[in-house]
């Protein structure tokens, strides 16, 4: 298949789309047109894929991104057999796309990956007006009841299926579990990974890094929200902590080997509430014990596998208190690094799961190109490894909407 992957908001090595769904892709022979804002955050495209650059869209400066958006669908788009989105602002990209690509007789197949509870996260976003975020919300599920008619869709959480009326299907984020034995977690440092903002606990990490220096360190990988930058780039100066930046997953998880807890802080905002953070079960596929606030899915996964610690939202000194303990008790770290590596491996591990999202996206696009595209798909597609016993079915297709 030819895919066209876009992205104006991501960052283009975001953990999900590269190094997990467009990886899976390029393992089953996929051809991949990637568009993202390379240029803007300073990456270039990886040699596997064809790259475009796109501007990003960032804060209320969004209308530059999506008229080049939409000029790289009506563009690319008939060439592909599935155009994949991640952002709900491309939606607005595709009215009049779509009439095209129809009045040209070439619509590829159009999958919208949602990763998030976008109207709730409208709330988080400081550069909206309080008073236009309830109209925003309004659209917002306008918009989710159209492309529901209209595409396809992907969804990143089981709870999201609540915002639609059809049973759409899910390709959870997990973690790659580093092969072979990990390294056993070490008791002078912990690590944070992903995107840093007031909400995800960056001010709180800074606290937590003061309070445990100089006994324990704490490392810092992602990049963050202009209003936390100051802030996290004079506690690295200062040596409170060090904050890598911006890290592939390729290179970040290397780093979390061999560290003491792994820290996910988020607050207790409406769109954490129904999301398992993806970090949650990056440490644990990396053998290291988790400290996490009571975020339903975090603390559930933690305390049904005792895989770590759960601690009070927005209380830097009992999440310090926590690593303490952990530091001081062998037996206790060792155990719950141990328990959340075997989950991680049984149920969380993306390469067990990678067949199912290209299977679905191949039957999609098999489905609505016919015949002709199953017989090009069986002379050209690279044999994929035989499933072997006990392996994983298939997602399964989307159930008509039933009235209520």
């Amino acid at each position: 298949m030819r895919i066209l992957v876009v992205t104006v908001v991501h960052h283009p090595e975001d953990a999900r789309i590269l190094h997990r769904e467009i990886a899976a892709l390029r393992d089953s022979g996929h051809q991949i047109v990637y568009a993202a804002p390379f240029t803007a955050r300073g990456v270039a495209p990886r040699a596997d894929v064809e790259g475009i650059d796109l501007p990003r869209a960032a804060g209320s400066n969004r209308r530059e991104a999506l008229r080049a958006a939409r000029t790289v669908l009506s563009e690319r788009g008939p060439a592909a057999d599935v155009v994949l989105l991640h952002d709900p602002e491309l939606l607005l990209a595709l009215p009049g796309t779509l009439r095209r690509w129809r009045r040209g007789g070439a619509a590829p197949v159009t999958v919208w990956d949602v990763h998030e509870d976008t109207a709730a996260a409208l709330a988080m976003k400081r550069w909206v007006p309080r008073a236009l975020r309830p109209p925003l919300r309004f659209a917002v599920h306008i918009a989710e009841r159209l492309a529901e008619r209209h595409l396809r869709l992907l969804l990143a959480e089981d709870a999201y299926q609540a915002r639609f009326r059809r049973t759409h299907p899910v390709v959870p984020n997990l973690a790659t579990a580093p092969p072979g034995p990990t390294e056993p977690p070490g008791g002078e440092r912990v690590v944070y990974l992903g995107q840093l903002s007031r909400a995800r606990g960056a001010l709180d990490l800074i606290q937590m890094a003061r309070l445990l220096w100089p006994a324990i360190r704490v490392e810092v990988i992602g990049a963050a929200d202009p209003d936390v930058r100051d802030a996290l780039a004079a506690a690295d100066r200062d040596g409170v902590l060090h904050w890598h930046g911006f890290l592939s997953n390729d290179r970040a998880l290397p780093l979390l080997s061999g560290a003491l807890a792994g820290l996910s802080l988020l607050h207790d905002q409406p769109n954490y509430r129904h999301s398992r953070p993806t970090k949650v079960v990056e440490y644990m596929a990396c053998g290291i014990p988790v400290v996490t606030t009571p975020t339903p899915l975090a603390a559930e996964l933690v305390e049904r596998h005792s895989c770590g610690l759960v601690v009070p939202y927005e209380d830097p000194a009992a999440a310090t208190e926590a690593v303490r303990r952990l530091s001081t008790d062998t037996g206790l770290r060792l155990r719950a690094a141990e328990r959340g590596r075997k989950a991680a491996l049984a149920d969380l591990n993306w390469p067990d799961k990678a067949a199912r999202f290209t299977t679905l996206l191949e039957t999609w696009a098999k489905e609505a190109a016919g015949p002709a595209l199953t017989r090009e798909a069986a002379r050209t597609r690279r044999p994929s490894p035989r499933r072997t016993a006990g392996s994983p079915p298939p997602f399964p297709s989307e159930r008509p909407a039933t009235d209520a």
